[in-house]
């Protein structure tokens, strides 16, 4: 939000009208953080016993912080690793390394069959998307979604993490091969983009499960029992994957807004 919220937005805010998971609510806030003209504003809506509230609480914690024992100081490698992934994501990364390599070993073993890299590739970086936006795999997840801009800005992060944690091996399995980069590098971001769009509005855990469960069952079954790769990984789907990717992204991008509904924890 680049301009001022109106005078009426900030009355019902102050108010308590705007629920917390009201669409309106999220752009409120992130101007908030950065306007200071909005908040002395905001002050003069705030009915007069929740200043007194906020004042007498305000007090009490700088008192209590004089008096307490200094806080601990966090690194900061465990900082930044807290606001760009979860520990849970751990025994998956392990996982899908596993997987890419065993891929790896089967194509070298038998490079007559459907490469299983090409195939794999992707819905590799699935599992890591529903682990990292799931409910069940981050025990924080009822703070950090209630915080403002904590949705899309952490699931963004998250999907670096996650891309990044995926390419990596993908990257050795494809080199060594002898593989165009482009079959499983733009079929994993079209998939990734896909995710987040459609989880926007399932939650992304269902979304990966939806997702990756039709491509396994409509591509990579079928190719493995023909013995046979299909099109849709062959160097002539490279447009078509390009085209995909760039919707699919921009969609993504546009449907933000959707992330900021505790949905996208389903």
């Amino acid at each position: 939000m680049t301009a001022h919220v109106s005078a009426e937005v900030l009355a019902r805010y102050a108010e308590g009208e705007l629920s917390a998971d009201d669409a309106s609510t999220w752009p409120v806030e992130a101007h908030l953080e950065s306007c200071a003209g909005c908040r002395e504003q905001l002050a003069r809506f705030t009915p007069a016993p929740v200043l007194a509230l906020l004042e007498s609480t305000g007090t009490s914690i700088m008192t209590a912080t004089a008096k307490g024992p200094r806080p601990a100081r966090r690194r900061s490698l465990r900082r930044l690793l807290h606001r760009w992934t979860t520990w849970s994501m751990l025994s998956w990364a392990v996982m899908t390394a596993t997987a890419i390599a065993a891929a790896f070993l089967l194509d070298r073993a038998f490079p007559l069959r459907p490469s299983l890299v090409l195939l794999l590739a992707p819905v590799t970086p699935l599992a890591g998307l529903a682990i990292a936006w799931s409910r069940h795999g981050d025990p924080a997840w009822e703070t950090i979604a209630g915080t403002a801009r904590a949705g899309i800005d952490l699931l963004l992060r998250r999907t670096v993490v996650v891309l990044v944690m995926v390419l990596a091996p993908l990257f050795a399995a494809g080199g060594l091969l002898g593989t165009d980069p482009a079959l499983w590098l733009l079929p994993c971001l079209a998939f990734t983009a896909a995710t987040l769009l459609l989880g926007g509005l399932i939650g992304v855990s269902r979304a990966a499960a939806v997702l990756g469960g039709g491509w396994v069952l409509t591509v990579v079954a079928p190719a493995l029992v023909a013995v046979r790769l299909p099109v849709v990984v062959q160097t002539g789907s490279v447009p078509g994957w390009i085209a995909a990717a760039t919707v699919l992204t921009g969609l993504a991008l546009l449907r933000t807004g959707d992330h900021q509904r505790l949905t996208s924890w389903k």
